[in-house]
């Protein structure tokens, strides 16, 4: 019996930001395509409505995956001032209602600092600005266990932040948090450049692991790169994630999203081609992977 994990993509693949039109644009061909589930990035509050967005997917037949979280210059819970710190949980909180309201398990993201927003720590700087984290997400922590909701907190490569960029990081930096309501959104693309191995990644991540996001190691279509893909996914598995496997990758078409993600060519022949050739890939990779026993 081989392993099996829910496949999904993220509109990001074609647009940005994510509206209710782009929404319905997108959910019908995944849908068609044969995936399972969903990403939603709510980039900004208005962009869509939960109430609307259910009947897309309940039309389309997909679960959602994650509510995933978009971190922007002015969203920040450390190092900034206490009005930005209350912003951004006010935002986060959001996240957490508009996933409860979809009846999406989690909420992931970078959760911690604007992305690209970078500084130098020596030990006990690090500490602190842990203990900061911790300090400001306890709150938002609080709201997702009240509504039933998991929160991912996603560790970036070391050229988008400075804070969290190792699985190692992350498990220090939510230490003392409860376990069953935070843990790790991994994501192939970052862990390639931070991580000596990918599979050995997933192990020390074992058990705190609630999001998984995948792409190749340019950020393109999964398996068409020189990763260890049957030694990550067999770790996954191993380590007992039953959670989806989501491709994240962007166009190059739209200005915003192309610099905030820095794609300055096409990754693919086709966008549709990303998120085909991706699940095609996953699906016949995840059928050579022993179930665990």
């Amino acid at each position: 019996m081989s392993a099996a994990l829910p496949l999904g993509a993220n509109p990001w693949i074609w647009h940005s930001p994510v509206t209710y039109e782009a929404l319905g644009d997108v959910l019908p061909l995944l849908s068609t395509w044969g995936f399972d589930c969903v990403e939603i990035p709510m980039e900004n509050e208005r962009d869509w409505e939960p109430a609307a967005v259910s009947k897309l997917l309940e039309a389309s037949g997909l679960a959602p995956a994650a509510v995933v979280a978009v971190m922007p210059p002015d969203r920040n819970l450390v190092r900034t001032d206490p009005q930005t710190v209350a912003v951004t949980q006010d935002y986060l909180r959001r996240c957490v209602d508009a996933a409860h309201a979809l009846s999406a398990p989690t909420v992931a993201g970078p959760i911690y600092t604007a992305v690209g927003r970078t500084w130098r720590m020596d030990r006990r700087e690090r500490a602190a600005a842990y203990a900061e984290l911790r300090e400001n997400l306890a709150p938002v922590v609080d709201h997702a266990r009240a509504a039933g909701v998991r929160i991912a907190v996603e560790p970036l490569n070391r050229y988008e932040t400075s804070l969290l960029n190792t699985v190692r990081q992350t498990l220090d930096a939510l230490a003392g948090l409860p376990e069953d309501t935070i843990g790790l959104a991994l994501d192939t693309y970052h862990q390639n450049i931070e991580e000596r191995s990918l599979p050995d990644a997933v192990r020390r991540a074992a058990g705190r692991i609630v999001h998984v996001q995948v792409c190749a190691n340019d950020r393109g279509t999964p398996g068409a790169d020189s990763l260890d893909w049957p030694g990550f996914l067999a770790a996954l598995t191993t380590s007992g994630y039953r959670g989806p496997l989501c491709i994240e990758s962007f166009t190059a078409h739209n200005d915003a999203i192309a610099i905030a993600a820095s794609v300055w060519r096409p990754l693919a022949d086709t966008q549709d081609a990303i998120a085909t050739e991706g699940l095609a890939f996953l699906r016949r990779t995840l059928a050579t992977i022993p179930a665990p026993r």
